[in-house]
C-alpha cells in the first residue's frame, strides 16, 4: 500500500512567500525521513492568503517544486496531485515531464486533472467550459509524444505533425499516470479509459466516494481492461498522542476549509456546473465538525488513525492514501510537523506494504 503525503506548499497569512517554500522543501525532506513513500504536489492559481478562494499556496509551478525536491532526495517518489494540464501546452509539457523523470532516476508519478477551480482558467484566459475536451486531447497527445518516435495529430484544440519528442521519459513507457475524479461521470470515464484515479474525500463523504469508486470499478470491466482498477484515497488526516487533542487541535482550520469550499462553489454555480455545484454547496451548509469526523475525516491516536484507514482499505479496495495533513491551512508549523511524524513513524507501518 502506498503511502504518500499531499503538499499543499501553503503561503501562511504573516509569513512571506520565500518562508513557504523553505518550509515546502523541508516537509518533503521530512516525509523521506519518516518512512514515506511518495510526496505529491498540488497545483494552485492565484490564491494568496487574503483571497478566501483557495489554500493560500506558492505551488503554481507544481514541476519546478518537484525537479528541486527530487535533488534533494534519493528514495522517495515525487508526483502531482493533480497537474492542471489543460492550462499548458501538451507537447511542452510533455518534455518538462519527460526531463523530470530522468533527473530523478524514475521517481516520478503524474496525477493529471482538470481542477475544480474555475479561476484558474480565467487568469490563463481559457474557457473552464473546454477543460474536458482540452483534457482528452491532451492526454492523447501526450502519451504519443512519449511512446512514438514521431507523431503526428489533429484535433479540435491541438495539431502536430511529424513532432520528435527528445527526451523521452525514464520509465518505460512513460510515468505512472492517475487522475483525479470527482464527479460520478469522471469515475466511470477513467474507469472506461483504464486509468488509475485519486478519490478523494473532502467534498464527499466516505459512503458516496464508495458508491463512485463502485461505478469507476463497473466501468473498467465493462471496457475489458485487466485486473479490478486502482484507488488511491485522498484524505484529511490528523495524528495526536491522545484522542482529545488529535480532534481540537485541527478543528478551527479544518471548519474554514469548508466555509471556503462552500463559498467558492457558490460563487462559480452560476456560470460552472450550477447544479452539482449548488447542491454541494447547501450540503457543505449544514456540515458539523462531528459528522465531518464521521464521514470525511481521519483524526485520532496513531492506533485509532492506522484502524480507520484498514477499515477504508477494505472497503474500497485501495492501492494507497495520500495524507492531507493541513486541512484548511491553518495548522501551525510545529503541529503539522508532529503529526506528519507521528504518521509516517507511527501509523504507516500499521498499514503494510
Amino acid at each position: 500500500m502506498h503511502i504518500g503525503l499531499m503538499m499543499e506548499c501553503d503561503y501562511r497569512s504573516g509569513k512571506t512567500q520565500e518562508e513557504a517554500f523553505d518550509e515546502a522543501f523541508s516537509t518533503a525532506a521530512h516525509a523521506e525521513e519518516w518512512g514515506f513513500d511518495g510526496v505529491w504536489l498540488a497545483e494552485r492559481h492565484f490564491a494568496p492568503p487574503e483571497s478566501g478562494r483557495a489554500i493560500p499556496s506558492v505551488v503554481a509551478s507544481p514541476l519546478i517544486i518537484a525537479t528541486a525536491i527530487a535533488a534533494r532526495t534519493t528514495r522517495i517518489r515525487v508526483g502531482t496531485a493533480v497537474l492542471v494540464v489543460p492550462l499548458g501546452h501538451p507537447v511542452r509539457m510533455a518534455e518538462e515531464i519527460a526531463t523530470l523523470d530522468h533527473i530523478s532516476r524514475g521517481r516520478l508519478n503524474m496525477g493529471i486533472g482538470r481542477s475544480g477551480f474555475p479561476w484558474a482558467y480565467e487568469g490563463y484566459n481559457i474557457s473552464y467550459a473546454e477543460s474536458r475536451e482540452r483534457f482528452r486531447e491532451f492526454f492523447d497527445v501526450m502519451k504519443l509524444a512519449w511512446t512514438q518516435e514521431r507523431f503526428s495529430y489533429q484535433g479540435k484544440y491541438y495539431t502536430f505533425k511529424e513532432v520528435c519528442l527528445i527526451p523521452k521519459p525514464y520509465q518505460k513507457p512513460h510515468p505512472p499516470l492517475r487522475y483525479a475524479s470527482t464527479t460520478r461521470d469522471s469515475f466511470t470515464a477513467m474507469g472506461q479509459l483504464g486509468l488509475p484515479i485519486f478519490a478523494g474525500a473532502g467534498g464527499a463523504t466516505m459512503s458516496e466516494l464508495a458508491q463512485a469508486i463502485g461505478e469507476y470499478r463497473r466501468a473498467w470491466r465493462e471496457a475489458g481492461h485487466p485486473g479490478d482498477g486502482d484507488v488511491m484515497l485522498r484524505v484529511g488526516i490528523y495524528v495526536a498522542e491522545d484522542q482529545a487533542r488529535a480532534l481540537s487541535e485541527p478543528q478551527e482550520s479544518t471548519m474554514s476549509f469548508y466555509g471556503r469550499v462552500r463559498e467558492g462553489l457558490l460563487q462559480t454555480a452560476g456560470a460552472f456546473g450550477g447544479e452539482l455545484r449548488a447542491r454541494r454547496a447547501q450540503n457543505l451548509a449544514s456540515l458539523t465538525y462531528e459528522s465531518a469526523l464521521r464521514e470525511r475525516l481521519v483524526y485520532g491516536t496513531p492506533d485509532a488513525v492506522a484502524k480507520r484507514l484498514r477499515e477504508l482499505q477494505d472497503e474500497l479496495g485501495l492501492s494507497g492514501v495520500l495524507m492531507e495533513p493541513n486541512v484548511g491551512g491553518l495548522i501551525s508549523p510545529d503541529r503539522l510537523e508532529h503529526s506528519i511524524r507521528l504518521f509516517g513513524q507511527e501509523v504507516a507501518p500499521q498499514l503494510g506494504s
